[in-house]
């Protein structure tokens, strides 16, 4: 058995403490169905909660951890929250729409979703105990906070594993949230020092309490946004296409741990769509077999993700984090803001939008501009997207890119400048349309990870070159909202 993908009891008296914890701290468990689908299935349990702080320790805030959360982060909504932005702001035809990840609860990013999907199979068979294991979060930031906020409902102890040269932001949440400064743990470097984070969970390992939760390798990732990410995804561009008349070209998401792109899987099947990767230009490991350091927060690099399922992938799109920093001081403060409304006649509603995409949002967006020119899409043409975080996670970011590109001194003509460079000027280098033979090549990257570092069997390895694989994963589905109505009676 694969560990993660558990569908029985596997330690019957972990199991039964796991029980008696949650009967504890008064903890229910969404199942996977329910969080797909709100507006059919949590209707009446999102009223009675209407009153939980979206940002508290609140077992009840489970039943958020969904897309269809209103502005108000209480509230339920008919269709997630999303930005369609507008050609003043993308200088393409296409429309390019993104779902706005920081509407979740806790920590104000969808990565909750993942460590929720990376930890149920474990709670559920007894494999992670809720009463002896410190569960050990592995992350660029985002995914460690999410496994802290989960783990804080269950009462257990946590272990936040994410390099040291992160947003000051992701610290102050894990401070506030951690009672033990000792539980969090920096790595050497940047966004682009992935294997530091795995060399420093290799020593966590060996305390037989901590149990490692690796989103770029825990298949529940993939499966939970296959099964809630996807079909919030085919929502929002159901209601962009109220009249029929558009047509949705293709999913775009930054590599990360790969667990987004598995909405991409969803979105192929259900509505044809290409699946773009996106990649730092910096360190162009898909693109190019290559190397180096970045400042795309939250997208990882330097390897190809275990859940990452390469040969239903389409595009690879390099954008520079120089864009990204940019872009982010352009949304982000007066001056950019004041360039936006006066010589690009971007309104006020979009602009108090700009705060809801974080850097990496900011990537996509210009991944999927990239995707739009080179494919010469028009204004019937849907490029769909998400925003991971807001700019809320970035705000100390903002003085150090106006240091390292302005000298301190990011004026109106700068924001001209960047805009210009960044959006109008953006061109399609840096892009490969994958062939069979590109897919088998950044697919075989992953060997030297995955086998060679990591000992995982070489068979398990490749059998996931063959898309039933990936489809069989989401039988589990089922599987485990059974298992989680069980625990819930219990």
């Amino acid at each position: 058995m694969i560990p993660g993908l558990e569908t029985d009891i596997v330690d019957q008296e972990a199991y039964n403490r796991n029980v008696e914890r949650l009967q504890t701290v008064g903890l229910a468990l969404p199942l996977i169905s329910e969080l797909a689908d709100p507006p059919a299935e949590l209707a009446s349990k999102m009223v009675d909660i209407s009153d939980v702080d979206p940002d508290a320790p609140d077992p009840r805030n489970l039943f958020r951890v969904h897309w269809h959360n209103g502005g108000d982060r209480k509230s339920l909504v008919a269709v997630p929250e999303h930005f369609v932005l507008p050609e003043a702001l993308t200088g393409v035809k296409a429309k390019i729409v993104v779902a706005l990840g920081d509407r979740f609860p806790m920590i104000h990013t969808h990565k909750v979703l993942a460590a929720y999907g990376c930890l149920i199979p474990r709670l559920l068979s007894g494999a992670f105990d809720a009463t002896r294991h410190r569960a050990v979060w592995p992350s660029t930031g985002n995914y460690c906070r999410g496994g802290v906020a989960i783990a804080t409902l269950l009462g257990c102890r946590s272990v936040a594993v994410l390099p040291e040269g992160m947003s000051q932001e992701r610290f102050d949440w894990l401070n506030r949230w951690l009672s033990d400064s000792a539980d969090i743990y920096r790595t050497p470097g940047t966004e682009s020092n992935v294997k530091e984070i795995y060399d420093a969970c290799h020593e966590l390992s060996k305390t037989p309490q901590n149990l490692i939760l690796n989103q770029f390798a825990e298949y529940g990732n993939y499966i939970i946004h296959r099964a809630i990410t996807g079909p919030a995804m085919e929502r929002v561009f159901g209601h962009v296409n109220a009249n029929g008349q558009l047509t949705a070209r293709a999913f775009v998401a930054s590599t990360g741990s790969a667990g987004t792109l598995a909405a991409g899987d969803y979105l192929k099947t259900a509505l044809g769509t290409d699946i773009g990767v996106i990649e730092a230009l910096e360190c162009p490991t898909l693109l190019y077999n290559g190397y180096g350091e970045h400042n795309i927060q939250g997208i990882g690099d330097k390897h190809v993700p275990l859940i990452h399922n390469v040969m239903n992938s389409d595009f690879v799109i390099g954008v520079s984090d120089r864009a990204s920093d940019g872009l982010n001081m352009v949304f982000n403060t007066t001056v950019g803001r004041r360039y936006l409304a006066d010589y690009r006649g971007v309104g006020q509603e979009p602009i108090s939008l700009l705060s809801d995409l974080g850097l990496s949002a900011i990537a996509n967006i210009l991944g999927a501009i990239k995707y739009a020119k080179y494919m010469d899409l028009g204004a019937n043409d849907v490029v769909l997207t998400v925003a991971t975080d807001g700019a809320a996670m970035y705000r100390t970011e903002l003085g150090i890119a106006e240091q390292r590109y302005h000298a301190g001194k990011f004026d109106q003509v700068l924001a001209a400048e960047t805009f210009g460079r960044a959006i109008l000027g953006a061109t399609t280098d840096h892009m490969i349309e994958l062939t069979r033979s590109d897919r088998e090549r950044v697919f075989n990257l992953g060997y030297y990870t995955w086998v060679e570092q990591q000992g995982i069997d070489l068979a398990s390895f490749d059998q996931r070159r063959d898309q039933s694989f990936w489809d069989d994963l989401m039988t589990l589905v089922p599987v485990w909202d059974g298992m989680i109505e069980n625990v819930n009676r219990a």
